[in-house]
């Protein structure tokens, strides 16, 4: 017997007929002789629907008080489900994020995970219940509700999986498995059998949206086998797990981030202390900095450019401009219209020459280059939003990825 931990999301739970087709799926686990825990997602757009009654309300609401608001969107589809597997017959019961013992920081709308508390959870697993846990929420020190932030479910699943040594954490979604690129957008992309946990948090991090990068972290700390499989289709998923197999790729997949804004700074004065001074001012609002480029400067100043999520860029903005003087710049300019496409593969360590094709995939598509970042095992351009589909597929194409 194992101890199962699954995850579904919003689209496979977003109607009666989809919350039986899950029901199914956890069921058959469950008769298998498995123990089951399932983390569920808000239905289909139930998220996006209660932001705009909370804007209908408040245009500004509290980060504390649109927690409260949200959580509820996961409550209903666990006790949805509940019913569902009720119905069928089998012993179940749902449990909110505070009911199996997430404890989360005060960090209001991304709160990180501190502790699990899993003695409710091993008592009802103990009883032979199914538990369905909702997903992206928690509770802090002051018994408030928390949210986790975007992706919030996968590493809700994670995080209990890694608290109660389950031997796989399976995450449904609406595809079946890891691609070598979005099947949406390149047609003959190959599904992966198999990813190591890196390759995944790069591709994760880097536009990939099928796991979220916060819960590879979890996985990759705690050695908590994934295995990403789809909802409707009942076939082999993608299994993530310490090391891939050695199929000789040299990439393993090529993704593309819209989520993306560019900043720069221009005439900085050209002494110590003002990078620190710039990125220290964005940490202390909690504004994730990318790809960071300094100009050689030129008489006794220089340029600093570097990316932040799309949805930073404002807060970027208003705290970069309130400290101008201090910073010692002339100008804050910006641009929304720019993507981040990367390739990703640990084949890239020890093989030269993958920077040189991927720059040849863009020159042969005619595509400018406005970035360049790179570690051992991932190179991301910046280019023209316009191009980056485009670019897709062409740099999957120069790779033979198909």
């Amino acid at each position: 017997m194992a101890l199962i931990v699954q995850k579904f999301g919003g689209s496979s739970v977003a109607d009666a007929k989809k919350l039986f087709n899950v029901a199914g799926r956890v069921t058959d686990a469950y008769k298998e002789g498995n123990s089951v825990v399932v983390v569920v997602s808000a239905q289909g757009d139930t998220t996006d629907d209660l932001i705009a009654k909370a804007h209908e309300i408040n245009e500004s609401p509290s980060k504390r008080e649109m927690d409260v608001l949200l959580s509820t969107g996961e409550q209903i589809s666990i006790s949805l489900l509940a019913m569902a597997i009720e119905k069928m017959g089998f012993p179940v019961v749902s449990l909110t994020g505070w009911q199996a013992g997430m404890n989360t920081d005060s960090n209001y709308g991304s709160a990180r995970i501190k502790t699990i508390d899993t003695e409710r959870l091993k008592r009802e697993l103990d009883s032979r219940r199914i538990v369905i846990v909702a997903g992206f929420q928690g509770i802090n020190k002051y018994d408030d509700i928390t949210t986790l932030g975007r992706g919030g479910s996968d590493t809700t699943a994670v995080a209990l999986a890694a608290a109660l040594g389950a031997d796989v954490c399976e995450i449904y979604t609406d595809v079946d498995g890891i691609y070598t690129a979005d099947p949406r957008i390149v047609k003959n992309a190959r599904k992966l059998d198999d990813i190591s946990y890196d390759e995944m948090l790069e591709l994760a991090s880097l536009g990939a949206n099928v796991l979220h990068n916060r819960s590879v972290e979890l996985a990759l700390k705690y050695n908590v086998k994934l295995e990403v499989k789809s909802s409707f289709e009942r076939i082999p998923g993608t299994i993530v797990k310490e090391v891939g197999k050695v199929e000789k790729m040299l990439v393993r997949g090529v993704t593309r981030d819209n989520n993306v804004a560019r900043i720069s700074l221009v005439n900085i004065e050209d002494t110590p202390g003002k990078a620190f001074k710039i990125f220290s001012l964005l940490a202390k609002k909690n504004i994730n900095v990318d790809v960071i480029l300094q100009s050689i400067g030129r008489g006794n100043t220089k340029d600093i450019t570097f990316t932040v999520e799309e949805g930073s860029l404002q807060a970027a903005i208003d705290v970069l401009q309130e400290n101008l003087s201090s910073i010692g710049a002339t100008d804050v300019k910006y641009t929304k219209d720019i993507s981040k496409v990367s390739v990703v593969g640990a084949g890239m360590a020890s093989n030269p020459g993958v920077a040189t094709l991927m720059f040849e995939a863009l020159y042969d598509a005619n595509i400018n280059i406005h970035m360049i970042s790179t570690s051992e095992i991932k190179i991301s351009v910046l280019i023209d939003q316009k191009d980056a589909e485009n670019a897709v597929r062409a740099i999957h194409d120069k790779f033979k990825l198909a």
